[in-house]
């Protein structure tokens, strides 16, 4: 079985979603989705273990090229998601693109659209893209 497009995805979201139809119904519920996702990634850091969180300070000389400097910057994690804690924040992100897909849906944007031209600005700006 092949992964849906968003747009299937999408036209599946507007027909299951009842409860929800008002923007600001899912406006809540996709901050409440995103708050849901913060939190299994921190119950997996401090009460599981199986990642380690270690930020400290990324310093960059100013000779660095910009791969260099890539391949220097951390990620600050430390460890892998067991399969607990992996399924867990795997389900929360599926309830955030959820009510993402809701929210696009009541704002009549395809999400599809919004990856292309996503992609094609990260194509065009590269490394400038999210400063």
């Amino acid at each position: 079985m092949s992964a849906p497009t968003l747009q299937a995805f999408q036209d599946q979201v507007s027909e299951l979603l009842l409860r929800h139809r008002s923007l600001l119904d899912v406006l809540s519920k996709n901050g409440q989705s995103n708050a849901s996702v913060n939190r299994a990634v921190t119950k997996a850091i401090t009460e599981c273990g199986c990642i380690e969180l270690h930020a400290t300070k990324q310093s960059f000389d100013a000779g660095t090229d910009l791969q260099s400097a890539r391949e220097s910057a951390g990620t600050h994690v430390d460890g892998h998601l067991c399969e607990n804690c992996r399924e867990a924040v795997s389900s929360e992100l599926g309830r955030n693109l959820f009510y993402m897909s809701a929210m696009a849906n009541l704002l009549d944007i395809e999400l599809d659209e919004v990856l292309n031209k996503e992609s094609k600005k990260c194509s065009t700006l590269g490394l400038f893209n999210l400063s």
